[in-house]
């Protein structure tokens, strides 16, 4: 058995000292691996990553995490990445990473992701320069997702994201902002090259599970959905959830 334990969304600020670590103290008994979607922080200042990184330092399994758009907020995000690093946390931004479980291998290939839609109500990149540049920051994560995963020769692969890449797990938001959630492009891009799970956070008020066109399925792990400290799939099975 391959378990991943999933959550995003923790938003730690400087007064969540103990809380994350409580919800974690007995994950390595339940899981093989600790993947984390996103806004790990409140605001992204570097003294709230430390907090997150003291909660994480307990933690007695691999833990991988991409950024969201929360720890982008103060401009500090490579500040914030050099402290989770400095405490084990692989951070990926369009790259990959690989675990090996047991024998078994599990590659990661993460990125933040952005909005843009969904087919039939996205945008392009047509008209003015903001415009254009929204929808190619969209299509960069989306490519650069893909080749990692392309680039991952493992037993299975796992695509980690902040932003949403289907509507299903958005369902419950406010149609009007779906835009701002996410993008059809990041589940072409995991068609395109193949993944077992994906993972995805940002969506509080979504739904926790969707999939994919190609039929991949992809799980919403922000912690107002999941309404606990992680949820754990089994890779051999990920419509399985074994907590």
């Amino acid at each position: 058995m391959t378990r991943v334990a999933a959550v995003g969304d923790i938003h730690v600020g400087t007064d969540s000292v103990g809380r994350v670590a409580a919800g974690l103290r007995r994950l390595g008994e339940r899981a093989d691996l600790l993947l984390l979607a996103g806004d790990l922080t409140r605001c992204g200042e570097v003294a709230e990553a430390r907090i997150v990184a003291d909660e994480l330092r307990d933690v007695t399994v691999p833990t991988v995490a991409v950024l969201g758009n929360h720890d982008h907020h103060a401009d500090q995000a490579g500040a914030v990445v050099d402290v989770l690093a400095d405490a084990g946390v692989w951070v990926l931004d369009g790259t990959a990473t690989t675990v090996e479980v047991d024998g078994v291998t599990v590659g990661i290939a993460g990125a933040k992701g952005f909005g843009g839609g969904f087919a039939g109500a996205c945008a392009s990149a047509f008209g003015e320069r903001a415009m254009k540049a929204f929808v190619e920051e969209t299509a960069g994560e989306a490519e650069r997702l893909q080749r990692a995963l392309l680039g991952l020769d493992t037993d299975h692969r796992i695509a980690l994201l902040h932003y949403a890449p289907v509507e299903e797990t958005l369902r419950g938001e406010r149609l009007e902002i779906y835009p701002f959630l996410g993008s059809h492009l990041l589940a072409e891009a995991v068609d395109a090259a193949g993944a077992d799970l994906v993972v995805h956070g940002h969506a509080h008020r979504g739904s926790e599970r969707g999939v994919t066109p190609g039929g991949i399925r992809v799980r919403n792990v922000a912690q107002p959905v999941i309404q606990q400290a992680y949820r754990v799939y089994d890779l051999r099975d990920p419509a399985a959830r074994v907590a």
